[in-house]
């Protein structure tokens, strides 16, 4: 069944507060969404409330608001939050994203602490934690993820990590350290196809973000390897089929694909509202290639569900394992 609630965006004054970096783009008017679209905005629930004032009590951002997410009210009634690391501020300008651009902070060495008894009093037996782009540190971050996996290891150890980083790109060494702090997910979001790299994500490289995936993979095979797409930025059917053989090259196990939706009339246009059905074929299509899990859907994000996306995941590596074995 549908939900029919609108989505609430920010528009030309928040985008002018937020993204000075994007005034003197034109506005792309936002388009009205398609009925499968509309999700339960977030509304009166003790839950809810319980995490949002445990975030504000530690300090904590969360990419479920910085970055406007449509399924916050889901997935914060039910205790699950994405935590951002690193600061609010992003040294990057992507055309898609409603992270605030700028030059960040210093890094808290208090956060991971922080992070880490979050953790423990949401109880959570899985945890995703992101951070912003910090092209300004010389490892781009990779020791304060780190450090985070550590303290939350020490404080819960019952909790499974998934981690979904920077591109750690021009930093020498920054996947190391991170492989090395032993994350059970690593996550790195390729986002669009190559031909739309430059207008889309310009800070970033196509073949960068493969090879860090493919490294992942590579200094340990334990490891999950994961990313994403947003689907409706202007790409072609064969360009996102390209994609996933260069995942499978790279030993990606988890794809997930998810509907791009417009921040603000200053970011990149919506160029098609990919309909349910497509989105069911192209989970068919990476399933076909052989990914352990794929997740396919308007409203999938990258840390959507994902605690009963890590079950189903590491069960699928089981049979997976079995059946070679058989």
């Amino acid at each position: 069944m549908v939900q029919r609630i609108v989505i609430n965006h920010q528009r030309e004054r928040m985008a002018a507060i937020r993204h000075p970096e994007k005034a003197h783009r034109p506005d792309n008017p936002i388009q009205k969404k398609p009925s499968w679209i509309r999700v339960k905005a977030p509304g009166s629930n003790p839950v809810y409330d319980e995490t949002r004032e445990l975030m504000r009590t530690h300090g904590l951002a969360t990419v479920c608001e910085e970055a406007a997410c449509p399924n916050i009210g889901e997935c914060w009634s039910q205790r699950h939050a994405t935590m951002m690391i690193m600061g609010e501020i992003c040294t990057r300008a992507c055309a898609f994203c409603n992270v605030t651009t700028g030059l960040p902070n210093r890094l808290d060495p208090d956060e991971p602490a922080h992070v880490a008894e979050a953790v423990a009093k949401l109880g959570l037996k899985h945890v995703v934690i992101t951070s912003v782009d910090r092209d300004d540190l010389p490892d781009g971050g990779a020791q304060h993820f780190a450090d985070v996996i550590a303290a939350i290891r020490a404080a819960s150890p019952g909790t499974t990590i998934e981690i979904l980083t920077p591109d750690f790109l021009r930093k020498p060494g920054a996947l190391e350290v991170v492989v090395e702090a032993r994350p059970d997910v690593f996550n790195h979001n390729i986002e669009t196809v190559p031909r739309l790299y430059p207008g889309i994500r310009p800070g970033a490289r196509y073949y960068q973000s493969v090879r860090l995936l493919d490294e992942a993979k590579k200094l340990d095979p334990s490891i999950f390897t994961k990313s994403g797409m947003m689907l409706g930025l202007g790409e072609e059917k064969m360009e996102v089929a390209q994609v996933m053989d260069d995942f499978r090259i790279a030993d990606v196990d988890f794809l997930t694909l998810g509907q791009y939706l417009q921040p603000t009339v200053k970011h990149a246009a919506v160029k098609a509202f990919v309909t349910p059905d497509e989105f069911a074929d192209y989970g068919a299509m990476a399933r076909a290639k052989g990914f352990l899990q794929v997740s396919s859907s308007p409203l999938t994000r990258s840390s959507y569900h994902a605690d009963r996306d890590f079950a189903e995941l590491r069960e699928a590596r089981e049979r997976r394992l079995k059946k070679g074995q058989g």
